[in-house]
């Protein structure tokens, strides 16, 4: 091993030996990378060889044809080069075979090991996935038949309010998601704010007219795109277990709790072959959402899940909000 270190400090004197402070500029014909301060130069064949190239800046020669060009080369060589020759390898305890590599293991667990930290801050959580809802409601009562006019003969159904679960219809961003220690980073309080965005999207025309009683209608027009969207302004509030608190947030992770929201906008949007047509209203949606809430996580990627305990109608309908999909966070 002494050998090695020997032969490694005569290495970095004889390419220290090979800088040179030169005053000609670079010829044509090289091939340069540039990195920082220094430029690797490749001499073509059918140039000049290496060794008869002056150069402007310091030099270090590698091989017949590559060359290191840069201003200070030489002097940072030359300290690297001192400091390796003047450790008294007498003074590492013995012979440097005979350290105990086994115990470089235990040295690397400390260094990577981080102290958890008591209070820890997500900025700009995504969330994509799909919203629905469970219709529990009773069709036989008169309240929620009057809800469907024009009925022409046909009663209302759970088939008029059919949603299509197959389209990515929720999309949440979480301006914060915070981390508060209770018990040794393992049990966390965890809260966040944000706004949660919900797309409904029927199977059939189903339509809303905003007025002072709200209500619905068949649309006999077929529509390409018929979706009612309800955003929120939301706050959860969880219990967040890390079952490994060094790992940070690479660890194994579960949360649950409630969330908070509030009916920020409303609308209905339809698309069909007489163009695109948009309503905004709050139409007869609940103005609050309380909603159980959790979260299941290894590292930056998360699953997360959402039901509401309250409907997402007011009157008439009896729909209970539901929302599952992946986390982005980092």
């Amino acid at each position: 091993m002494k050998n090695c270190v020997l032969g490694f400090i005569a290495f970095l004197t004889t390419i220290t030996a090979a800088a040179q402070q030169d005053t000609t500029q670079l010829p044509k014909g090289t091939a340069i990378i540039k990195i920082g301060n220094m430029n690797i130069i490749r001499v073509r064949p059918d140039s000049a060889s290496a060794d008869s190239l002056k150069w402007k800046q310091d030099t270090v020669k590698i091989g017949p044809d590559i060359v290191i060009v840069g201003k200070g080369i030489a002097e940072g060589l030359g300290k690297l080069g001192k400091a390796i020759g003047d450790v008294d390898l007498a003074k590492l305890g013995g012979k440097i075979e005979d350290i105990d590599l086994s115990k470089l293991g235990d040295l690397k667990d400390k260094l990577l090991k981080k102290k958890p930290k008591k209070v820890s801050t997500n900025w700009f959580v995504f969330d994509i996935g799909f919203a629905g809802y469970d219709d529990q409601t009773n069709y036989g009562l008169p309240s929620t038949q009057s809800f469907l006019r024009n009925q022409s003969g046909v009663p209302a159904s759970q088939g008029d309010y059919a949603l299509r679960t197959s389209k990515v219809s929720n999309f949440n961003i979480w301006f914060f998601m915070q981390r508060v220690s209770l018990i040794k980073s393992v049990l966390n309080l965890k809260y966040g704010f944000g706004i949660e965005s919900n797309n409904y999207y029927y199977k059939t025309g189903i339509t809303y007219v905003d007025g002072p009683e709200v209500y619905t209608f068949r649309n006999p027009e077929t529509f390409s795109k018929n979706k009612l969207v309800a955003n929120y302004l939301t706050v959860p509030m969880m219990l967040n277990l890390n079952t490994n608190p060094s790992r940070g947030k690479r660890g194994f992770q579960l949360s649950a709790g409630i969330s908070a929201g509030y009916l920020s906008s409303a609308r209905q949007k339809q698309k069909g072959n007489g163009g695109t047509d948009k309503t905004r209203s709050n139409f007869n949606l609940q103005p609050f959402k309380l909603a159980y809430v959790g979260e299941l996580g290894l590292g930056p990627v998360k699953l997360y899940g959402s039901i509401a305990s309250t409907s997402l109608h007011k009157n008439a309908l009896e729909q209970i909000p539901y929302t599952v999909g992946i986390r982005f966070s980092n």
